[in-house]
């Protein structure tokens, strides 16, 4: 059995602490984006986001290449976890995931039982369907250790993999067009990236130049390119070498984590943020405000969030097929599953996909987002606030 002094600090601590003060970033930028584009400086922020830099606009490069960073860094987290931390368990690695089944469903079904009788309206039920991990922990770092560590991994990873199921969503039904050759020239790397991982290559640089190739030739798909950066987490390697496959301190996928990390939450995420987070508030009305699409987002980010993920978790854990979180208390779930529904960057994302061409509804989209996010959040914040701290264990020794 391996030494215990030969495994190396989980940088699961590292990744929520960061993400969390990343979270606080995004917040102010997200405020600044919004008092942007509210002020007298909008027609030129606007114009630099559609200023086209080669072959995309300036928001595509963001949208399309940095966030493909964002998503290879919570690709090499989730991957860790689950072959030697705390997702490595059946148990604790079910619940996340019916969670984030449940919580991307009932939010549709929300949204579609307030948009049935308009096909137009009715594209974009998948708005509602994903929670934004940064903002999501940056509320939950306001609240210090009151939540358990446990239940930042169960948010994390809930978080992920409804994002993840948000970019499977899109490719599925907002890509306009796929291109076959491209998307086999893409297995092709993907394949290569493997190849490289079973031979235990060390040295980062391979993987990155293919990583590269793989995002290029999955954007030309039509395939939204960040999930490249997934594809691309799953074959960095986790163990060192064949000699030593317990010495993982020094191996390619933690080199590569802990590079990624201060990049990713202080630089990608805020720039993201901003150039997203800018919303016009000029000319909305009470009669906007409780319009079919907005009340939709809107409802379906705060109720059926949390229904879907309280409720889904809350069956799971009662049937016996999933632990509850260490340390935390049915109140503590119910406050993280409101967290839930800030909804945010995908769901903006998403809203702008399935409106193009539709400019009116796009605001719409984005003041139902603001606000189902805002209660999503302040709900969330007070159930946790009020709910008693149950001195839960660390996931990790000192």
């Amino acid at each position: 059995m391996p030494s215990l002094a030969r495994r190396p600090y989980s940088m699961l601590r590292g990744f929520l602490d960061h993400t969390a003060s990343g979270g606080l970033v995004l917040m102010g930028t997200a405020a600044l984006a919004m008092v942007v584009a509210n002020s007298p400086l909008a027609p030129a922020y606007f114009a630099a986001l559609d200023r086209h830099i080669g072959p995309l606009s300036l928001l595509h490069w963001i949208n399309d290449l940095l966030m493909a960073g964002f998503f290879l860094l919570v690709g090499l987290e989730i991957k860790r976890e689950m072959l030697d931390g705390q997702l490595s368990s059946w148990n604790r690695r079910i619940l996340p995931g019916i969670a984030a089944a449940g919580g991307m469903a009932v939010p549709a079904l929300v949204f579609v039982a307030f948009n049935a009788g308009d096909p137009t309206t009715l594209r974009g039920w998948a708005i509602p369907s994903a929670t934004d991990i940064a903002f999501a922990l940056g509320v939950l770092s306001l609240l210090g250790s009151r939540v358990p560590t446990s239940l930042k991994l169960f948010l994390t990873t809930l978080a992920i993999i409804d994002d993840l199921g948000a970019v499977v969503i899109i490719a599925l039904f907002y890509t306009s067009t796929v291109s076959l050759l491209h998307l086999a020239l893409a297995a092709g790397v993907l394949a290569l990236l493997v190849m490289l991982n079973r031979r235990c290559v060390q040295s980062l640089v391979p993987y990155l130049i293919l990583g590269a190739l793989l995002w290029y030739l999955v954007l030309q798909s039509g395939v939204h390119a960040t999930i490249a950066g997934v594809l691309l987490a799953l074959c960095i390697p986790l163990r060192h070498t064949p000699a030593a496959p317990d010495d993982m301190v020094t191996s390619p996928l933690h080199r590569l984590e802990h590079g990624l990390h201060g990049w990713v939450t202080f630089l990608i995420i805020p720039i993201f943020g901003f150039a997203n987070a800018g919303v016009s508030l000029a000319g909305v009305t009470a009669e906007v405000l409780v319009n079919p699409l907005t009340l939709g987002v809107a409802l379906g980010l705060f109720a059926g969030k949390l229904v879907g993920v309280f409720g889904s978790a809350a069956v799971a854990i009662r049937l016996g097929l999933a632990d509850m979180p260490l340390g935390a208390s049915w109140a503590q779930l119910l406050g993280v599953a409101l967290l839930c529904g800030i909804g945010f960057t995908m769901s903006l994302f998403i809203g702008l996909l399935a409106f193009a061409g539709h400019p009116l509804l796009q605001e719409e989209v984005k003041i139902g987002i603001i606000g189902g996010s805002l209660l999503a959040g302040i709900a969330g914040w007070g159930v946790l606030r009020l709910a008693p701290a149950t001195g839960a264990r660390p996931l990790h020794p000192a």
